[in-house]
């Protein structure tokens, strides 16, 4: 047994299975999934798998934990499609945030996870400052 990376403890609250309902402005439709959140042998890292049931939007793999170098915490994304991205996150008085300063295509999302249930948020900007939300995610624990 190895100890966890203590800037990991509030991801704590994620941990497990979560069924979703999420929304697109892209998609006329409330699409369904799961989301998994689990600690990776050895307490140094969070890996979330996550999919969905529609051809629009992509499954994924992320593994959150600290950077090969500097401070903080990042969870890097790969994706069904072929996309792999690096975003800046963080746990902090209870609020998940995710970030990607990405020269026209900002990303940034928020949280505030319950026990049960919570609401997510996902928004974008394509010309900076210019923030417009994106996706929408439901979460309700699973088994």
């Amino acid at each position: 047994m190895t100890d966890r990376d203590p800037a990991l403890e509030p991801f704590d609250a994620l941990i497990g299975t979560w069924d979703t309902e999420a929304t697109h402005p892209m998609v006329d439709a409330v699409v369904p999934g799961r989301v998994t959140f689990e600690w990776l042998e050895g307490g140094k890292f969070i890996v979330q798998r996550s999919h969905n049931d529609h051809e629009l939007f992509p499954d994924a793999i992320c593994v959150i934990g600290a950077p090969e170098h500097g401070d903080g915490l990042v969870m890097e994304y790969f994706d069904s499609r072929g996309v792999r991205r690096t975003y800046g996150v963080s746990f902090d008085d209870g609020v998940w945030r995710t970030w990607r300063d990405a020269t026209g295509f900002d990303q940034r999302f928020s949280a505030t996870p319950q026990a049960d249930s919570f609401e997510g948020l996902s928004q974008l900007a394509r010309t900076p400052g210019e923030w417009q939300d994106d996706l929408k995610v439901t979460y309700r624990r699973g088994d």
